[in-house]
């Protein structure tokens, strides 16, 4: 096992600046996925440690010993890419021992290598095969045991399932999971779905126009998103967003939402409320997950002492199966709330809705940033 480090790190190509001040500790054993949308500059940064892209500045440390300079193959890395990258005239055990065979690895070195890989993926029937014989999934198992043959100190996924069909991504997805639990290797992962990001990750690094949103916990970054991008991005559905205004209500801090065609939706907020909150008249903007806006039942208050109550009209149903979405005017904006499949409205109705002020967010509407 390895720490990773990366300091102050910058990457520019020609006029375009394409990563700003990456600043990163990846703790020996650790999982960490890179998550955000296309073009954030996640695969560039996986690259880079990598050295398969250059460092414009900044350092990148494996163990301890800074790499800039060090060609991949004396890293002591293993990658796993998105296209599979196997050799289709090779058999699976041709694939999986090319490297070994290229270091001048001992041919009985190479056999126990391979048998401890394929048993630990499960491919022992598949080693006579060549890729085109293979499934997707089975082709990524194959790609997983080129690299887990090395036994390397860090290992680095570039969106290694993304080929694969729903159903399968979330077996290998497991799979993925099971192995860095029996292996403990520290891994560096790179994808744009996010639940990929929340299921695997030990921490989640979500990155947007080539900076680092926030490095947290996967439950820190669900539940205090350093800002409106990464509470946009992480969870499906995202976020719920509507501006709002400080106000106070009977002496306390509360915040007021403009009403479509009535009087303003005034919210009590759970106390203490942070110092950074600001003075009346301050311009915010609530965020609510869908999960924590639901149809109101007086026995949540039991659960939860800081609960507001409204009431909405419902504009959309969409049953899900074991849950129900529906589209809910709030405000003068629509959002997501989320209800029990027994408990699903109709279109048209007026519900009553129970709001858990206690799990909503505030951020500052002029920088986005979490109050």
């Amino acid at each position: 096992m390895a720490s990773l480090t990366l300091r102050d790190l910058n990457k520019t190509f020609g006029s375009v600046e394409v990563l700003r001040g990456i600043n990163l500790e990846v703790d020996a054993g650790e999982f960490v996925v890179l998550v955000g949308p296309s073009g954030c500059g996640k695969s560039t940064l996986l690259a880079m440690i990598a050295g398969l892209e250059s460092v414009t500045s900044g350092e990148i440390a494996i163990a301890g010993r800074l790499v800039n300079n060090v060609p991949p193959k004396d890293r002591d890395i293993a990658m796993v890419f998105q296209s599979y990258a196997l050799y289709p005239t090779m058999t699976v055990r041709g694939n999986i021992t090319f490297g070994m065979e290229s270091r001048g690895v001992p041919k009985k070195e190479q056999a126990a290598a391979l048998a401890r890989v394929a048993a630990l993926l499960q491919i022992e029937k598949l080693l006579n095969r060549k890729p085109g014989q293979l499934s997707g999934g089975q082709r990524q198992r194959v790609a997983m045991g080129r690299a887990l043959v090395r036994d390397p100190a860090l290992f680095l996924f570039d969106e290694p399932l993304s080929n694969l069909d729903a159903k399968l991504r979330v077996e290998m997805r497991t799979e993925i999971k099971k192995l860095h639990q029996r292996l403990a290797k520290t891994t560096v992962y790179v994808t744009h779905d996010q639940v990929e990001a929340m299921t695997l990750a030990s921490r989640i690094a979500v990155m947007h126009q080539g900076r680092v949103q926030q490095f947290a916990v996967p439950r820190m970054v669900y539940d205090r998103p350093a800002n409106m991008f990464v509470a946009g991005f992480m969870g499906s559905p995202s976020m719920n967003f509507v501006p709002a205004e400080v106000v106070a209500d009977e002496g306390r801090p509360a915040i007021a939402i403009a009403g479509a065609n009535g009087p303003a939706v005034v919210l009590p907020l759970p106390e203490p409320t942070p110092n950074s909150l600001g003075d009346r008249g301050r311009r915010v903007v609530l965020g609510v997950r869908p999960e924590h806006l639901t149809r109101y039942d007086r026995r949540l208050r039991e659960d939860k002492p800081h609960l507001a109550t409204l009431e909405a009209p419902v504009e959309v149903v969409e049953p899900t199966g074991a849950e129900t979405m529906a589209v809910v005017r709030l405000g003068e904006r629509e959002v997501i709330a989320r209800f029990e499949a027994d408990a699903a409205p109709v279109v048209g109705e007026r519900v009553t809705l129970a709001l858990d002020m206690a799990r909503a967010c505030l951020f500052d509407a002029e920088t986005e940033a979490l109050i």
